[in-house]
């Protein structure tokens, strides 16, 4: 897995530390430089200020969801524009997956999930 990413950059959101700490040593790993938020305010700071290629970004967080995050990161953008997004949820309704895709999320994955999981999400979704 290492190299595959060499070059990103990638924002980590997600406000389960030990979540947030699998999914960096996975990404670094494959040698994307991450970057890391723990609540919706946070991730569009960041998002903002470092113009990732790719975020992984938790839908239930504290003070901003990641509905709104997308939202905003996403509006008036075309479809498959950087940043790339792949939500990740505990929450398992189909209604919350179809509103997401709509609105410019690239995958859409329920945890539990396996690491190498996410990590083919983040191959296609980046076309590499």
């Amino acid at each position: 897995m290492a190299g595959i990413l060499e070059g990103k950059s990638v924002l980590l959101v997600d406000d389960d530390q030990e979540i947030l700490g699998a999914m960096e040593v996975s990404f670094s790993s494959a040698g994307a430089t991450v970057s890391k938020a723990s609540d919706g305010n946070k991730a569009v700071e960041t998002a903002l200020k470092e113009d990732p290629d790719l975020i992984v970004l938790d839908m239930m967080l504290p003070k901003r969801s990641g509905f709104l995050v997308l939202e905003q990161l996403k509006k008036g953008k075309p479809r498959n524009s950087r940043p790339h997004i792949i939500m990740i949820t505990g929450n398992e309704g189909k209604r919350h997956q179809q509103y997401a895709l709509a609105i410019g999320a690239e995958d859409y994955l329920y945890k539990p999930f396996p690491m190498d999981r996410l990590m083919e999400s983040v191959e296609k979704v980046l076309g590499e």
